[in-house]
């Protein structure tokens, strides 16, 4: 898992009025990650577990099919909130985009809860991932604070 302290890792925490619970089933339901990122289609082989195998495309007109940017992940670790807080990491297995995206849901009290989502995103090539992931991560972080607004108005209202 990549350290949200690692050059080049976008990161945004916000806070939600919903149980540590409720956020984490709706943030890491991938097959609802399509409504608040924008222009990309998700597909998936169905509910989130380690293991899942998730495709997002990204583009113009890939919400309507049309071919876009392939970022092909897995769940390689889901361990839901409890006493601990709730990890997900989605590894990406390329053929452009590597690294990682981690969701972490903290609770805050019974009905409250803070979450985290990380990327770390360098580029499949020739140039040092460490040179390719800050280039990346300006606008990473645009889109998760976009997608975590987003999802927020998603939320159950308490």
């Amino acid at each position: 898992m990549t350290g949200p302290t690692e050059p080049g890792t976008a990161t945004v925490t916000r806070a939600l009025p919903v149980a540590a619970d409720v956020a984490w089933r709706i943030l890491t339901d991938t097959r609802r990650h399509g409504q608040w990122v924008p222009m990309t289609r998700v597909l998936t082989d169905g509910p989130p577990r380690v293991g899942q195998h998730v495709v997002a495309v990204s583009g113009p007109g890939a919400r309507r099919g049309l071919p876009g940017l392939v970022d092909r992940m897995v769940v390689t670790r889901y361990d839901a909130p409890g006493r601990l807080p709730g990890v997900a990491v989605f590894t990406k297995q390329g053929p452009v985009l590597l690294g990682s995206a981690t969701i972490v849901v903290v609770a805050s009290s019974p009905t409250t809860c803070r979450v985290t989502w990380s990327e770390h995103v360098p580029l499949a090539g020739p140039l040092p991932a460490s040179l390719t992931a800050r280039a990346t991560s300006p606008l990473l972080r645009a889109m998760l604070r976009m997608v975590l607004r987003r999802a927020a108005a998603d939320l159950p209202q308490p």
